[in-house]
């Protein structure tokens, strides 16, 4: 078993992962599996992969921020944002905009930021940022966008591999090996 799968990234992509400060991430289609649950009184559920929320954890303790960025408007999304102490934007039409505006609150340029998403919405990040990363089960005309496509789908550990892949374009891997910081 191979302990570090990103050991042989190119040099575009290892530079692109390496430079990353702010990962930013759609929810539905790329934290979730896209479906929505609505209860007949019109509440919402959505199922979230835990594998996911520890990816983010360990970026976050690596100095890089994770915030979410959702055009629904979704108190799901809050509470799993609470849970793990991050962020959330949601009901945003223009996630372009939100990006450079969190960009700019963090002294940061576009080069140093990463956005993950799965369809046309995400279209104007992911063509903006410096890492665009898409899950396995993306809209084609979004997949043909993204820099790297993780091999998970939507909600299924896509954005703990692409935790992982700028983790180790860090080199910031082996100090999570000894169970002392996850």
């Amino acid at each position: 078993m191979n302990r570090f799968p990103f050991t042989s990234l190119s040099p575009d992509l290892q530079a692109r992962a390496a430079a990353i400060r702010l990962l930013c991430l759609d929810v539905d289609g790329t934290l979730t599996d896209g479906r929505l649950y609505l209860d007949e009184q019109g509440c919402e559920s959505k199922a979230f992969h835990v594998h996911d929320g520890q990816g983010m954890v360990l970026l976050r303790r690596a100095g890089i921020d994770v915030v979410l960025i959702t055009a629904r408007h979704s108190p799901v999304a809050h509470r799993r944002g609470q849970e793990l102490g991050i962020a959330v934007m949601d009901g945003v039409k223009d996630k372009l905009s939100q990006v450079q505006a969190l960009a700019a609150e963090q002294g940061l340029t576009l080069s140093q930021v990463a956005f993950m998403g799965d369809d046309l919405a995400d279209l104007p990040s992911l063509r903006a940022v410096g890492l665009a990363l898409a899950p396995a089960d993306a809209h084609p005309w979004t997949a043909q966008s993204a820099h790297w496509q993780s091999t998970a789908n939507g909600g299924q550990g896509a954005v703990r591999e692409a935790c992982d892949l700028i983790l180790a374009a860090q080199g910031r891997v082996e100090e999570f090996f000894d169970g002392s910081r996850s």
